[in-house]
């Protein structure tokens, strides 16, 4: 629990909805009023803006709760962003599955970061329940990030998601007929006085159950930095909120990080062995966000110099 008194933590809950509410509306209300294509200028802005957000927040934390906790947040950023990015790869082939224009994938993805924050908010209360209750689920989740990250770390090759066998897209189809071609920017539509789904829902579906087995990895390595409730999750969703506009900036370049999977695993092996290690070696804060970012701009960095050397 916060060791801070309840009445800045109150505070700080209702400044944070207070910037994620207007944030969305003036996302929704304003910037995707009119279907457009996030061009790289607009992402860059929106994704330089959410950084910017993020460090202010973490200042905020610092000067209510003091430097661990505020380094605490900054780990589950960084962390989260990382994951985030790293997995930016399967909303391309979605998109790309469902035919979805350029135009149309920002109200998607507005959609679906909204989904993951409530979802994220149930799925990070429920873990920190848990391992309250049931201390020795500390270590099974370090060995699932053991697992995952050695998993990734050691597999010569990606295989690539299936769209179409999305079990929560055929589960759609049991509901609603999908229709073949677009209807604007509508999820619903009429075909022959029978409600149906469009393209565009179908997308958005399988875009919320992918988050779902995204939280396989991110939940438990969220936990593994911090489990106070609200460091870890506003560390995750100011990562998640920055997604949209980050997919725009990078998904023209994703290609050029072929060693951020690296670098990912190598972060979750990290978390997961600290977590199962805990009761004999004492990891502090200031090390572990100095080895994710360590780790992970090291990844980018022989990403970066490999990419230029096969030009």
């Amino acid at each position: 629990m916060l060791e801070s008194p309840i009445m800045n933590l109150t505070w700080l809950w209702a400044g944070f909805v207070l910037v994620m509410g207007t944030m969305l509306a003036v996302d929704l209300g304003v910037l995707q009023k009119k279907a457009h294509p996030m061009r790289m200028r607009e992402a860059g802005i929106m994704t330089s803006l959410w950084v910017l957000l993020a460090t202010v927040f973490g200042g905020v934390i610092f000067g209510a709760y003091g430097r661990d906790k505020a380094m605490q947040f900054f780990a589950g950023y960084i962390l989260e962003q990382s994951l985030s990015v790293d997995n930016l790869f399967v909303f391309i082939l979605i998109f790309h599955y469902f035919r979805v224009p350029p135009e149309f994938q920002p109200r998607i993805l507005h959609w679906g970061i909204l989904g993951a924050i409530i979802m994220r908010f149930f799925f990070l209360f429920a873990g920190i329940s848990l391992l309250q209750r049931f201390a020795f689920l500390f270590y099974v989740f370090g060995g699932v990030l053991l697992w995952t990250g050695g998993k990734m770390l050691l597999s010569g090759e990606d295989h690539a998601p299936e769209p179409g066998k999305n079990p929560a897209l055929r589960l759609l189809h049991r509901f609603l007929p999908v229709t073949e071609g677009l209807h604007g920017q509508a999820f619903f539509t009429r075909v022959n006085e029978r409600l149906s789904a469009t393209p565009l829902l179908a997308a958005l579906v399988v875009i919320e159950a992918s988050d779902l087995v995204f939280a396989v990895d991110s939940i438990p390595a969220a936990l593994g930095v911090t489990n106070d409730l609200f460091v870890v999750y506003t560390s995750n969703i100011f990562a998640v909120m920055g997604l949209r506009s980050m997919y725009f900036l990078l998904a023209g370049s994703m290609m050029k990080f072929e060693h951020l999977k690296t670098g990912v695993s190598v972060v979750l092996c990290f978390v997961g062995l600290k977590m199962v290690v805990k009761d004999f070696l004492h990891v502090s804060t200031g090390m572990s966000l100095g080895v994710i970012a360590g780790v992970l701009a090291l990844s980018v960095a022989a990403s970066l110099v490999s990419a230029r050397a096969k030009r």
